[in-house]
């Protein structure tokens, strides 16, 4: 049988643990938020009609939009994983 990491957790410890799943979840909206900037910055960019040489910029704003969206599902996955099995130390 497996060892529950909360169950020898003392209050202060288990309420620290809750603060560091909310903050996870915290910067996982942060990185949406910031992907969804750059997906907006993108589109924007592509509308302007009287600027042909921007839309390069716009390629590269919908790619990072892309990049900050998987970075921050990466990092939240990685992050949560590691308060499941309890690894406080290596964070």
């Amino acid at each position: 049988m497996e060892k529950n990491p909360e169950d020898e957790l003392i209050v202060r410890d288990y309420l620290a643990r809750q603060r560091t799943t909310l903050a996870n979840e915290r910067t996982l909206l942060s990185y949406i938020r910031t992907s969804l900037y750059f997906l907006v910055s993108g589109t924007a960019l592509f509308e302007v009609k009287n600027l042909a040489h921007i839309r390069g910029f716009g390629y590269l704003a919908f790619g990072l939009s892309v990049a900050f969206l998987i970075l921050g599902i990466f990092n939240f996955i990685r992050v949560k994983r590691k308060l499941r099995k309890g690894n406080y130390l290596k964070m």
